[in-house]
């Protein structure tokens, strides 16, 4: 196929990871009429329809879906082989692509990225928030470098490196601060307030409220920690929070903060990569700050 370029292969690939000519657009910064372009020229180079076109969505034809599972996969080794030549040729990192989930992102993120671009200036940083499952799709992918994720994720092919643990603590309205701690039982029969269904820090709740063998009575979900405190200092239920999210979030809220009894609800913070990267001393250095930053 004379003429065919990185650009189509890689405007096509967004195309099929958004199957929307806009969002894909915006995905890749130019405009959608020149995305829309590249694609009728990568066709027309083929001689047969990837696109479906009409309505909403671009869904691709069977051939498309092949093709777009081939392109990946060739991006992807691209994408290595610079990282591969990058990383013989400096030393120093110059291009970091990170995910983090949004229980971690608003505390850890902001002494991380000083600390980071501290020690690597002129560093082109891409950070990336959002849910587990999809951050290790997206290291799957090549799309990202790493991830600051709840350990474990027990994925083959995987580097997992443990940074930190930390407990979690109860919430409770203002009003309530003097009242005993609840044990389990108790708590189970109180109205709980837990991030919404897809946060691992949820099922991370869950699973200790239910070690008995039964889950809370009563549950309402939120859609961020800081929604859960605020409803916490409204009165209307209380709430687990990770230790790190305390002085953030309950400054501005009539809450009261209670640790637990020993042994404590915990959880450990990690950074995970594929263990085939061509950065993986780079990132076990990145791993490094991580642990330093976390500190505090």
């Amino acid at each position: 196929m004379i003429g065919l370029s990185m650009r189509h292969l890689r405007y096509f690939d967004a195309l099929a990871r958004h199957s929307h000519f806009g969002r894909a657009a915006e995905a890749c910064s130019i405009t959608q009429p020149a995305l829309s372009m590249q694609i009728k020229e990568l066709e027309d180079l083929i001689g047969a329809p990837l696109v479906e076109r009409g309505g909403r969505q671009a869904r691709l034809t069977d051939l498309g879906a092949e093709f777009a599972a081939r392109v990946h996969a060739i991006l992807r080794s691209v994408d290595d082989l610079e990282d591969l030549v990058r990383a013989r040729i400096s030393p120093l990192l110059t291009r970091l692509r990170i995910g983090v989930i949004p229980t971690v992102a608003p505390y850890l993120l902001p002494r991380f990225i000083a600390e980071l671009t501290a020690l690597y200036p002129g560093l082109d940083l891409h950070v990336r928030e959002t849910l587990t499952p999809r951050l290790l799709a997206e290291i799957g992918e090549g799309r990202l470098d790493a991830a600051i994720v709840a350990l474990p994720v027990n994925q083959p092919g995987l580097e997992e490196v443990a940074l930190f643990s930390e407990t979690f603590v109860l919430v409770r309205p203002e009003g309530e601060a003097d009242h005993p701690m609840p044990d389990r039982d108790a708590l189970r029969e109180m109205r709980l307030l837990l991030l919404e269904e897809g946060h691992c820090f949820r099922d991370q709740a869950l699973s200790f409220c239910a070690a008995t063998g039964s889950r809370p009575r009563e549950l309402m979900d939120g859609s961020s920690l800081s929604t859960l405190v605020q409803m916490v200092g409204a009165g209307i239920g209380v709430t687990l929070i990770p230790e790190m999210a305390v002085p953030v979030e309950t400054r501005s809220a009539p809450v009261a903060v209670t640790h637990f009894a020993d042994p404590a609800p915990q959880r450990t913070i990690g950074m995970v990569w594929r263990r085939s990267n061509p950065l993986g001393a780079a990132l076990t250095r990145v791993a490094d700050v991580l642990q330093h930053a976390a500190r505090g």
